[in-house]
């Protein structure tokens, strides 16, 4: 069997050319052998008529294997040159001819040099596509930070508002004074529970005092 992989022609068959040359030899293999057996057959039959013959069973088999043996290599030889001229003449591509497919290299040819180069390009603007999709991601997970920042900015906004609303419900409307008023008001309610605690230990002690 040939050993050169005909690509071409496989492209343009749908199949190796190899591959097609295999499958007429096994056909070609498997008729011989049948046709063998259909003789031997016939032959044993014959023998059936002649009682007196000393031609076994055993030796018609051996005979008829011989005679495959010798068949099968003439039939190899034979083979090998039908397979020859098959590649060389019904089954192969001249090197002149182009696929339909392959018509835009014929008008668009280029060196390897020049497919080197195009390659080369490719592999750049890859680069720099991936590059400028990092920098995108980048760029988004810092739109989404300040996202997030905006939104802590507009509740301590909403707090302030919130808180000046407070101060001016208490007749204080300047910032330094608001802060004053929580701090003066956060140090009352720091004594009145330090009062309320103070009181509740002594009626702890005055009902053990009970008991």
């Amino acid at each position: 069997m040939s050993v050169n992989p005909m690509a071409y022609e496989a492209q343009f068959f749908g199949f190796t050319p190899q591959t097609c040359m295999l499958r007429v030899y096994i056909a070609f293999q498997d008729y011989l052998f049948e046709m063998m057996l259909v003789v031997e057959r016939v032959i044993l039959k014959k023998l059936e008529g002649f009682p007196d013959s000393k031609i076994s069973p055993f030796q018609i088999r051996k005979s008829t294997e011989k005679f495959l043996l010798f068949m099968k290599e003439r039939f190899d030889h034979l083979f090998s040159k039908m397979e020859q001229m098959l590649l060389q003449l019904v089954l192969n591509i001249p090197k002149n001819v182009l696929l339909p497919e392959d018509k835009v290299h014929e008008q668009y040819p280029y060196s390897k040099e020049q497919f080197q180069t195009l390659q080369g390009e490719i592999d750049q603007l890859q680069k720099q596509y991936k590059v400028e999709v990092s920098a995108g991601q980048a760029l988004l997970a810092e739109l989404e930070e300040q996202k997030m920042v905006q939104a802590e900015l507009e509740k301590t906004l909403q707090w302030f508002d919130g808180l000046e609303n407070i101060c001016r419900e208490h007749g204080t409307s300047n910032l330094k004074e608001s802060f004053a008023f929580l701090t003066q008001t956060s140090k009352k309610l720091q004594d009145i529970l330090k009062e309320v605690e103070k009181k509740n230990k002594r009626l702890q002690k005055s009902n053990l005092h009970v008991v």
